[in-house]
């Protein structure tokens, strides 16, 4: 899905002050297996710093489409608020699938780039950035005992996987599990195309998670049509403790993107400051073990809500 601005819209409170973090621009490439990653990384400064000295980081994986400018919004909130957010462009399925060739074979493309190799490359594109952070100067200051791997759509699913999530091919088990990242956050996460049991992929997840979608979440990719009931039957199917869904009303698959327009520009608008700050106390949750957190989120935002699942 196409990321950019289609309008002006009135000041967000989830845009902070740029002081509170710096943007970093890696063009790193992964030797062992022949891929560019394009990275860019939202690092708090200090004043920023909610969680300690050390900051928590979250790995996000962008959308069929999408680039490592993607997903800024979530960013520079989250790493306002001391989270650094580091954001690898997935080559294989980034936003050159556009206009790499005719717009006639648009959708074979869109299936192409969803296919198993490219899936299972998401994963270690992921694996990559974390392992080359953790290996840089950059690493100052970052705490790698507190991760968390996120995304959006496709990028949801990629986060799942290195989360826990696993799958049979050829009878084996294939399994992509990272021990590193302490929660998973997924945006929209599509269905696992051609899977029967979904229960037996996500069961083995035994870590919290944080299950984001709106009652208008649709994907229409042809081959590729995925509506909010999967959402739901995601975070139902997935393993460990606490878990948690969140269901705008309203909304739209793109809504959770930087596009300003999909689900109505003030729909949208609320739909992404209460995104930020749900993810936000999920994290709270997850590394301070405050229950209170996201109770007080659902008060705040209730009237947002289509239904709303802590367990």
């Amino acid at each position: 899905m196409l990321l950019g601005r289609i309008a002006p819209a009135k000041a967000e409170a989830w845009r902070p002050d740029p002081g509170m973090y710096e943007v970093i621009e890696l063009d790193w490439f992964d030797r062992s297996r022949g891929r560019a990653i394009p990275t860019r990384l939202y690092r708090p400064r200090g004043q920023g710093k909610r969680f300690g000295d050390a900051c928590p980081i979250m790995v996000f994986s962008h959308g069929l489409g999408g680039s490592r400018a993607g997903y800024r919004y979530l960013a520079e909130f989250l790493s306002s608020k001391g989270v650094a957010c580091l954001h690898p462009q997935h080559v294989g399925s980034d936003r050159t699938i556009w206009t790499s060739g005719s717009p006639f074979l648009l959708a074979d493309r869109l299936i192409a780039a969803s296919g198993d190799s490219e899936a299972i490359a998401r994963v270690f594109d992921l694996r990559f950035v974390l392992d080359r952070l953790q290996a840089d100067a950059l690493a100052a200051g970052l705490d790698f005992n507190r991760v968390i791997v996120a995304g959006h759509s496709y990028g949801a699913n990629s986060a799942l996987l290195l989360g826990g999530a696993s799958v049979v091919r050829d009878g084996r088990k294939i399994d992509f599990r990272d021990s590193r990242p302490k929660a998973v956050i997924a945006l929209s996460a599509p269905a696992f195309y051609g899977e029967s049991s979904w229960a037996s992929i996500l069961g083995p997840m035994n870590r919290p998670s944080l299950h984001i979608t709106c009652s208008e979440d649709l994907i229409r990719i042809p081959g590729l049509l995925s509506g909010p009931e999967d959402r739901l039957a995601i975070f139902e199917a997935s393993g460990g403790r606490p878990k948690c869904l969140a269901m705008f009303e309203g909304g739209s698959h793109s809504v959770f993107t930087d596009r300003e327009a999909p689900g109505g520009f003030e729909a949208n608008r609320q739909i992404k400051q209460a995104t930020c700050d749900l993810v936000l106390e999920f994290l709270r949750l997850t590394f301070e073990r405050d229950p209170s957190a996201l109770a007080s989120w659902q008060l705040k935002y209730e009237s947002l809500l289509r239904q709303f699942i802590l367990v």
